[in-house]
């Protein structure tokens, strides 16, 4: 009997070490499923971030929040300094609207009305320079053909872009209030953010453009083209941008080089 009771009671403890060692296996399944699927949450999410901080950033830089092109000058030292320096005073505009030609390489003439009223500052800028020959023999060295975005800017001290170290002023001067700079609008070009970088620059808008206000404001609007905008277009601005001198905000040089030839008003 003694014998027959000792072998159930093996058989019963190996069958409760079988069931342990069954529910031991299990729970280590369960332990590694439950591992894996930490892991794999752990790598989802990271996945789902990096494409977050992706969109993002494609958002901002390429996609529609990204900030908006626009004409632009390198600032000068006066411009960092609030003040005018080397521009006349706003009186020379005389308050009034002046006319005149601009013509460009030697057969493209274009007439022009600035606002002296509305203007000053950035007409006396205009008239100093034209008596003083500033703009002959500058380039027009940044061109936009975009859906929206079209203009060609001239008048940079070196063809580059650069802004004048000795000639700067502001405020801005008859921006518009909705941000649309029709096509033939004579605007002027300055640095991001500064009010006080208005120079040399300007740009000619060959199709209605939108240029968002920045922290400064809107762009000055000098005066617009009256007669020529056309011969511009067909001979200049068509041709499209060199491809070898984009500079990564849909503008670049313009195919076709482009020199002004004189400046005269009245």
């Amino acid at each position: 009997m003694a014998s027959s009771r000792q072998q159930r009671d093996q058989r019963e403890a190996r069958e409760r070490l079988r069931a342990y060692q069954a529910r031991q296996e299990v729970h280590e399944k369960q332990g590694r499923r439950r591992r894996r699927d930490n892991v794999l949450a752990i790598v989802g999410g990271v996945l789902v971030a990096a494409l977050a901080v992706t969109t993002q950033v494609l958002y901002f830089t390429a996609g529609p929040g990204a900030p908006a092109p626009a004409p632009s000058a390198s600032p000068s030292p006066s411009a960092e300094a609030g003040q005018n320096i080397g521009a006349p005073d706003a009186s020379l505009a005389e308050n009034r609207a002046w006319t005149g030609e601009l013509v460009l390489n030697g057969d493209i003439t274009l007439g022009l009305s600035l606002d002296g009223s509305k203007a000053p500052q950035a007409v006396a800028g205009w008239v100093q320079d034209a008596e003083d020959g500033y703009y002959t023999g500058k380039s027009c060295h940044r061109l936009a053909t975009s859906e929206g975005f079209s203009f060609l800017q001239c008048g940079s001290l070196d063809g580059t872009g650069a802004g004048d170290p000795s000639f700067s002023y502001g405020p801005i001067e008859n921006a518009p209030a909705d941000n649309i700079y029709p096509a033939g609008t004579i605007a002027m070009a300055r640095a991001s953010g500064n009010a006080y970088s208005n120079g040399h620059q300007f740009f000619i808008v060959t199709a209605d453009t939108t240029l968002p206000s920045d922290a400064a404001g809107g762009y000055t609007v000098v005066g617009m083209i009256t007669s020529g905008l056309d011969q511009l277009i067909a001979q200049i601005t068509s041709a499209g941008i060199d491809p070898d001198k984009l500079d990564g905000t849909g503008a670049g040089a313009p195919l076709v080089p482009t020199t002004i030839t004189s400046l005269t008003l009245q």
